[in-house]
C-alpha cells in the first residue's frame, strides 16, 4: 500500500504531480518517464451516473485532484477527465500506470 511514497515510487509519484498538487493532463497528453521507467498503461473507462446533487462531479474533482464546483449547478452533457495513477499490483514485479477516464 505504500509503494507510492517509497523511493522505488516516487519517481512514478512525481510524474504526475506538479507544484505538490495532482497535474491535470489533457486528452492528448500523458505523464512523462524516463525510458528506464517506461512502464505499460492500462486504460479504462468510469461512466458516473446517479441522481442530480448526489456529487458525482465533486467525486471526479477530488480524485483528479481539481477543486470541487463550490456551488451546485447541474452537468449538461457529459463531461469527461481523464486522471492517472501509478500502482504496483502485489502480484507483478513491474508497476504499471491506470489511465481513467471519468465520465459524468
Amino acid at each position: 500500500p505504500g509503494w507510492l511514497l517509497s523511493p522505488p515510487g516516487r519517481p512514478y509519484l512525481d510524474s504526475i504531480l506538479h507544484k505538490g498538487r495532482r497535474r491535470v493532463f489533457g486528452l492528448l497528453e500523458r505523464p512523462a518517464l524516463p525510458p528506464a521507467l517506461a512502464v505499460p498503461t492500462v486504460s479504462y473507462k468510469v461512466f458516473l451516473s446517479g441522481r442530480s446533487g448526489v456529487g458525482k462531479t465533486a467525486l471526479v474533482a477530488a480524485l483528479a485532484g481539481t477543486p470541487a464546483p463550490p456551488a451546485h449547478h447541474e452537468t449538461l452533457g457529459i463531461e469527461a477527465t481523464t486522471v492517472y495513477w501509478p500502482a504496483k499490483p502485489r502480484a507483478s514485479a513491474r508497476p504499471v500506470l491506470f489511465q481513467l477516464h471519468f465520465w459524468d
